[in-house]
C-alpha cells in the first residue's frame, strides 16, 4: 500500500509544473548561468566556485521541494477538502504522511546527484566517496530539518491562495539572503542582517564546509548550528502546539 501510494504522489508531483519549474529546473539552470559569470572566482577557504556552489544549489533544491511539494501540499489538502475526504478512506494518515516524506527524500536525492553531475560534467568537479557520503548524511539531516520546519510555517496557514504568494515570496529571500547568488559579504547591510536569522543560510554555510571537508568547531559553526538547532525545537512546539488544537 506504501509503495502504491508514493507512487501516486511522486506522479502528481511530476504532473505539477509549477512544482517542477521552482524546484527541479530553476536551481540548476541557476547554477549554470551563474558558473558563466563566476566560474573563474576564488572563494573562502581558496575554493572554486564548483565546491562553493554545488552544495548550494543542492540545498536550494531540497528547500524548493520540501516547501513547496510537501509544505504548501499540506495547506492545498486541507483548504480543498482533501484531507477531510481522507481521513474517509481506509488508507492510514500516519501511512499518508510517510509516503510524503519518502516522496520529499526521494526528489531532493535527485536534486542532490543531479547538481552533482553538472558540477562533474561542466565544472570538473571531483567526486571522494568518504566526502560524498558525508554530505549525502548532513543532507539527509538539514531534510528532516527542512520538513519539521515547513510543516511548522505552514500549519498555520488556512487560505491557498495566501500560502502560494507566501512561498513564492519566501523562495526569493532564500535566494537572495541563503548565499545561492553571492557572498553574503558582498550584499547591503540589511542583506546580511537578515541571512543572519535565515536558517537555510546557516545550514548552506555547515554544508559547504562539509562538502570540502573544512568544517571546523569555530564560534561561527558552532552558532550556526546551535541557530539551526534552536529553529528545529521551535518547529516541533509549534507543531504540537497546532496538533493540540
Amino acid at each position: 500500500m506504501l509503495a502504491t501510494q508514493l507512487k501516486y504522489d511522486l506522479l502528481m508531483f511530476w504532473r505539477e509544473i509549477f512544482y517542477v519549474v521552482f524546484t527541479i529546473v530553476v536551481p540548476p539552470v541557476s547554477y549554470l548561468f551563474m558558473g558563466q559569470l563566476f566560474g573563474e572566482a576564488t572563494y573562502d577557504g581558496s575554493l572554486n566556485y564548483a565546491e562553493t556552489y554545488t552544495p548550494s544549489f543542492i540545498l536550494l533544491i531540497a528547500f524548493g521541494v520540501i516547501f513547496f511539494a510537501f509544505g504548501f501540499e499540506q495547506v492545498t489538502h486541507r483548504t480543498t477538502g482533501i484531507e477531510k475526504r481522507i481521513t474517509l478512506t481506509p488508507v492510514p494518515k500516519r501511512m499518508l504522511l510517510l509516503s510524503a516524506i519518502l516522496k520529499s527524500i526521494i526528489l531532493t536525492s535527485l536534486g542532490y546527484f543531479l547538481v552533482f553531475s553538472i558540477g562533474a560534467l561542466v565544472y570538473d568537479l571531483q567526486f571522494h566517496l568518504i566526502g560524498f557520503l558525508a554530505s549525502y548524511g548532513f543532507f539527509i539531516a538539514m531534510n528532516a530539518v527542512l520538513l519539521v520546519l515547513s510543516s511548522a510555517i505552514y500549519s498555520f496557514f488556512t487560505n491557498q491562495n495566501s500560502a502560494l504568494v507566501f512561498s513564492i515570496v519566501i523562495f526569493q529571500l532564500v535566494m537572495i539572503s541563503g548565499g545561492f547568488t553571492m557572498p553574503i559579504e558582498l550584499m547591503p547591510k540589511f542583506v546580511q542582517t537578515i541571512a543572519d536569522f535565515n536558517v537555510i543560510y546557516h545550514m548552506n554555510q555547515l554544508f559547504i564546509a562539509i562538502w570540502n571537508g573544512q568544517l571546523e568547531w569555530t564560534g561561527e559553526t558552532i552558532l550556526s548550528g546551535s541557530f539551526i538547532a534552536i529553529v528545529f525545537v521551535l518547529s516541533l512546539c509549534i507543531l504540537r502546539l497546532q496538533q493540540s488544537k
